[in-house]
């Protein structure tokens, strides 16, 4: 299930996402984040359904690589899919279970829950995937700059960011390293109940966060032998520029996400 994670990973390859400016491609995704809340109809959802399928198809990234990283959410879908059928009010009730009672609002409030966290992944690992972490900074770091006359540091922020996103594969390969030698020394992480397998990770926490310490100790002397200063007088190799592709992807997407609000009011 730690492998699973396919969030701050990159995929590469050579597609037409892959050539998307970075800045388009964030203001894309948040704008698409924002866009499947918004909706609330059938139609809505298959457009954004739709829009992803065509986006993924872009990115060239292997549905199941993509798709992997569900997994590691399965039993938060599932929780919250069963939180919505039984607990929803309503007197239209489908079928009962265990003196539960689920009903027909509450079956289709967690079918849209279901469907936005599935988007909201899938649309934050695509983001990711398609992004190398040089170009994702210069992209939070520019849209961070509007704020930067209230005293907002776009650079620091935007690194930090980056650095956090990046960590998590980072640590998950750590988490996962740390697990297989406990197991070789006899630690039992599988056996029991949810109680006894939240206490059966304790032991892992200290040396994981030990490492996590160390390893961001080792990130910041690198960054002072290569003379890091932060944003002051700093210049780019490969300046950001829009390229025609760009401003496409631009029209394409404000055609998209205002097709699917409206959609969205409709069913």
């Amino acid at each position: 299930m730690l492998k699973d994670i396919t969030v701050g990973q990159y995929y590469p390859a050579d597609s037409p996402m892959h050539r998307l400016n970075p800045r388009v491609k964030l203001l894309a995704s948040l704008a698409f984040l924002a866009a499947v809340f918004i909706i609330s109809g059938v139609w809505g959802y298959a457009l954004a359904v739709a829009m992803t399928a065509a986006v993924i198809a872009a990115s060239r990234v292997p549905v199941p690589y993509l798709f992997r990283g569900l997994r590691s959410i399965l039993f938060m879908l599932l929780f919250t899919v069963a939180l919505n059928v039984f607990f929803t009010p309503g007197d239209d009730v489908v079928f009962s279970l265990w003196g539960l009672r689920a009903t027909a609002s509450g079956v289709a409030v967690a079918a849209r829950t279901c469907v936005r966290l599935t988007l909201i992944i899938v649309g934050s690992s695509l983001l990711t995937l398609t992004t190398t972490s040089i170009e994702l900074t210069d992209a939070i770091e520019f849209s961070l700059k509007p704020f930067r006359p209230v005293g907002v540091p776009a650079h620091e922020i935007a690194m930090m960011m980056t650095i956090a996103l990046r960590f998590i594969p980072t640590l998950t390969e750590e988490l996962d390293k740390i697990m297989k030698a406990q197991a070789a020394r006899g630690a039992d992480f599988d056996t029991g109940g949810l109680i006894r397998k939240a206490k059966s990770f304790v032991p892992v926490l200290v040396p994981l966060f030990v490492s996590a310490f160390r390893r961001a100790d080792e990130l910041a002397t690198a960054m002072e032998a290569r003379c890091y200063r932060g944003g002051v007088g700093r210049t780019r190799m490969r300046p950001s520029r829009l390229y025609r592709r760009d401003y496409i992807a631009i029209v394409l997407a404000a055609f998209a996400f205002t097709a699917m609000i409206a959609a969205g009011r409709i069913g």
